[in-house]
C-alpha cells in the first residue's frame, strides 16, 4: 500500500510563558520549570477539541485543494477526553467540514494516536480501493477539570490541533511502516473511577479529582526503584518499536534524518534519544521546549515544523515515535 502526505494544517491554544503560569498548576514551580519548556499553548475556555481539529483541517484542505466532499477517509486522533459523552467528534468533525461522503474514524489510544492513524489509513487504504484521499487530524484540548496540565503528568500539554492530507500514490512523505505494542498491565494509569459505567455520576455529586503523577507511583507502592526500572522499559520497549519499523522500511535506526519523539520533558527526551543511539539534536526537542507537548498532535506537528524551516531532504527518512498510558508504543516511518 502506498500514500503520502500533501499539506498539512495547524491550530494551536494562545501561546504564553511557562513561567508566568506554572504558578496556577502546582506549588512545585521549580520542579517544573525543571522540565526545560520555555511555552505552553492553552485555549480559551469556549474553544473545544473539535473546534481545534477543524481550523487545522480547514487549512490542510486548502493547501491541499481539496474539497471536503472529495474526502474518502476522516481520521481524528484524540488525547484527552472530547467536549461530550456518548458522542462522536469524528462525525461531527466531518459534518463540520461537509466531509460528506468520508467515512470517519475516531481514535483515542492516548499519546500514540497520531503516530496509530497512519496504520489505520494504510488498513482503510488496502480494504477499499475506492479509497483515493484521507484526512488525519491529531488533536489534544487539556480537560483542566480532570488533567492539570503542569502536575498530572511531567510534562507540559498544551492544546492544539495538527492536520495532514494523505494520498493513495502520492510519492512524496510517503508512509512505509508502523508498528506498534501493548502492555496493559498498566492500563489504569490516570483512569477515572467515577463517571463510567461501573460508577456513573450521580445527582449532586462531586466530579472527580484532578489526576496527578502521585497516582503512578502508588502502582509502584512509592518505591523509587521500581519506577525507575519502568522508566528505563518505557525506553527500551520505544526502542524495540522503532526497530521492527525500521526492519520493515529496510532502513537502519542510526540511518534515520529524524527521530520526531513524543514532546516530554528534557530528560525524557534525552533518555529516549541516547536509547536509540541517536543525538538529541537529531529530534524535535527544540519544537518541545518551545511549544509544549500537543498529545496526539506531537509527531505531526514536529514533521510539519521541520519541512516548513527546510530541515528535511528528499530522501530522508524519519521515524515519528510515540508511547502513551495504555501502555502503548508506536512508531511510523516516512520517506520525505
Amino acid at each position: 500500500m502506498s500514500f503520502g502526505l500533501v499539506s498539512f494544517g495547524e491550530a494551536l491554544g494562545d501561546p504564553v510563558p511557562v513561567a508566568d503560569v506554572v504558578g496556577q498548576y502546582t506549588d512545585d514551580v521549580n520542579r517544573v520549570l525543571g522540565y526545560g519548556y520555555r511555552q505552553v499553548h492553552r485555549s480559551a475556555p469556549e474553544v473545544g477539541l473539535t473546534d481545534l481539529a477543524e481550523r487545522a483541517a480547514r487549512q490542510a484542505l486548502d493547501a491541499a485543494a481539496l474539497a471536503a466532499a472529495e474526502v474518502d477517509l476522516l481520521v481524528l486522533a484524540s488525547t484527552d477526553l472530547t467536549e461530550y459523552l456518548y458522542w462522536d467528534a469524528a462525525a461531527d468533525l466531518a459534518h463540520r467540514l461537509g466531509a460528506v461522503n468520508a467515512e470517519a474514524v475516531l481514535l483515542t489510544q492516548a499519546c500514540t494516536t497520531g503516530v496509530l492513524s497512519f496504520d489505520t489509513v494504510a488498513g482503510k487504504f488496502a480494504t477499499h480501493p475506492r479509497y483515493a484521499s484521507a484526512l488525519v487530524v491529531a488533536a489534544n484540548r487539556t480537560c483542566e477539570a480532570y488533567w492539570n496540565r503542569m502536575d498530572t503528568q511531567p510534562m507540559v500539554f498544551s492544546d492544539g490541533a495538527v492536520a495532514t492530507v494523505a494520498r493513495r500514490g502520492h510519492s512524496r512523505l510517503r508512509w512505509l511502516a508502523t508498528e506498534a505494542a501493548t502492555d496493559g498491565r498498566y492500563a489504569a494509569f490516570h483512569r477515572l473511577d467515577v463517571g463510567g459505567a461501573a460508577a456513573p455520576f450521580g445527582p449532586g455529586a462531586e466530579p472527580p479529582a484532578v489526576r496527578d503523577v502521585w497516582h503512578v507511583m502508588e502502582f509502584f507502592d512509592y518505591d523509587a526503584e521500581q519506577f525507575e526500572q519502568f522508566a528505563r522499559d518505557l525506553d527500551e520497549r520505544a526502542v524495540r518499536v522503532t526497530e521492527r519499523a525500521c526492519e520493515r522500511a529496510d532502513v537502519k535506526v542510526t540511518d534515520l534524518a529524524r527521530l520526531i519523539l513524543v514532546s516530554d520533558n528534557e530528560r525524557s527526551m534525552a533518555s529516549l534519544a541516547q536509547a536509540h543511539r541517536v543525538p538529541l539534536a537529531r529530534t524535535n526537542r527544540e519544537l518541545a521546549a518551545e511549544h509544549g507537548h500537543l498529545g496526539a498532535a506531537d509527531q505531526l506537528f514536529g514533521l510539519s515544523r521541520l519541512l516548513a524551516a527546510g530541515e528535511l531532504r528528499e530522501g530522508d527518512r524519519v521515524a515519528l515515535i510515540s508511547l502513551g498510558r495504555g501502555m502503548h508504543w508506536a512508531c511510523t516511518i516516512v520517506e520525505v
